[in-house]
């Protein structure tokens, strides 16, 4: 019997301090977002944690761990207590393209961070000068092939989502482009409207100016849908390459073990974020679209994307270390 014995007082213990702990959220949540301040994921790690504090009642602080292309900051978040009071917020590369980049890593993405929501897509965009003779992506397309090897592509760096997206377009439209790697986005951009260099594949916010102006001009975007903020852009299928589909997700998540109601909780405090009409408008004018729906969903997304990028980088043949 002392086992049976021992096995009601272990439940009855675990349930009066069940009974005595806390609602969620009993203190102040930390965001940690992958990125140092400034730039798209900074921007949505602060407007989740000014809408979820209103809708949790609590206080939630944004913490800027940036370096080693977010690998710090899910590391950190990997190794905190599953209490939910430690959160992340990166850019998809950061979880579906990282680990095929680097030869090892000290957490697993789709086994020691758990999806909670999925806040926006900001689709690429293939950008040329204004000054370059293509009008359109056939143009374009025909202008490279004219001159193999001769025309230049920018990237944030390599393994970069900017590279990538510009590596797999040249594969799938049959082009030879030579890659240009800068320390950022920055400096690509800033190469790219002095024309030294005549492709850069990037999100919209950092060229919405320079779209307006005429210095750059938006071929395609890589997406299923034309982006609100940017609606006289054809999607890469109606401007004739199907199948050119890159969008850069921001999302949150929770160490391994977090509850399935603080998953929840979050989730739907995220969800009456991006509902906001005001931070939607917001996200939309700055060319991301705001996703959300459940939880599930937004893991089974991360493992699809997992195993297309895995592709995309074996192809590319890009290595980290």
């Amino acid at each position: 019997m002392r086992p049976l014995v021992a096995l009601i007082v272990a439940m009855f213990l675990g349930n009066v301090a069940a009974a005595q702990a806390p609602a969620y959220p009993a203190r102040t949540i930390r965001l940690v977002a992958g990125t140092a301040p400034g730039g798209i994921t900074d921007f949505l790690a602060r407007t989740s944690a000014e809408g979820l504090s209103a809708r949790l009642g609590r206080q939630v602080v944004v913490e800027n761990k940036a370096g080693a292309t977010g690998n710090l900051a899910i590391e950190h978040v990997a190794k905190s207590p599953p209490d939910g009071y430690t959160l992340l917020l990166v850019a998809g590369g950061n979880v579906v393209i990282t680990p095929f980049l680097y030869g090892s890593l000290p957490f697993d993405p789709l086994t020691d961070i758990v999806p909670v929501f999925n806040i926006a897509g900001a689709p690429q965009l293939l950008i040329v000068p204004g000054t370059l003779p293509a009008k359109d992506l056939a143009e374009f397309i025909a202008l490279a092939r004219a001159n193999p090897g001769k025309l230049n592509y920018a990237s944030a760096g390599p393994g970069s989502t900017t590279h990538l997206a510009a590596d797999h377009f040249a594969r799938l439209a049959g082009v030879q482009l030579v890659h240009v790697p800068y320390k950022g986005v920055g400096p690509a951009l800033a190469d790219l409207v002095a024309g030294r260099v005549q492709m850069l594949s990037v999100g919209l916010s950092p060229v919405q100016a320079h779209l307006k102006s005429g210095a750059l001009r938006a071929l395609a975007a890589a997406s299923k849908s034309r982006l609100a903020a940017a609606p006289d852009v054809p999607t890469s299928e109606e401007a004739g390459l199907p199948g050119w589909e890159m969008t850069t997700w921001f999302g949150i998540f929770a160490p391994r073990g977090t509850s399935a109601e603080i998953v929840r909780l979050v989730n739907a405090g995220m969800q009456a974020v991006i509902d906001d009409p005001k931070a939607r408008r917001r996200m939309l004018e700055s060319g991301m679209e705001p996703i959300g729906g459940p939880a599930q969903a937004f893991a089974e997304r991360v493992r699809s994307d997992y195993r297309a990028w895995e592709q995309v980088v074996k192809a590319s043949g890009v290595k980290l270390d």
